[in-house]
This record gives C-alpha cells, sequence and structure tokens, in this order.
C-alpha cells in the first residue's frame, strides 16, 4: 500500500515546482508589459510630433506665398 505521507510529499512538491514556474512567468510577462508601455509612450510622442509637423506644413502651404501645392494655374 502506498504511504499517505509520500503522496502528500509528492503532491506539495508539485504544487511548489508549479507555483516556481508561475512566478517566473508572471515576472517575464511583466517586463514584456513595462517595455510595451514604453514603447508605447514613445509611439504616441513620435504621433504627436508627426502631427504638429503636418500641421504647421498645412498652414504653410495655405498661406498666400508659401510653397506651392495643389493650386489651379492662374491660366486656368
Amino acid at each position: 500500500m502506498t504511504d499517505p505521507r509520500h503522496t502528500d510529499t509528492s503532491r506539495l512538491e508539485e504544487l511548489e515546482t508549479r507555483l516556481a514556474f508561475q512566478e517566473d512567468l508572471i515576472d517575464r510577462l511583466n517586463d514584456v508589459i513595462a517595455r510595451q508601455d514604453r514603447e508605447l509612450m514613445a509611439l504616441s510622442r513620435r504621433v504627436d510630433s508627426l502631427e504638429t509637423r503636418l500641421n504647421d506644413l498645412a498652414e504653410a502651404a495655405s498661406l498666400p506665398g508659401g510653397p506651392p501645392g495643389h493650386e489651379v494655374p492662374p491660366h486656368y
């Protein structure tokens, strides 16, 4: 017959092993989330910068004497 203490010990070891792997996985996932958050913040700043530049270019193109855009030539 199987000793119940041996079974309990092996079950406990199994649970401790699983817990250790889960803690490691959680730590690695946390690192990934933190890195992605930093990347999202950087990309958001770049989008804001590009949006500002695009608005500045659109404003400059609409000013008289600004760079030529899609204006109809005077002979039309």
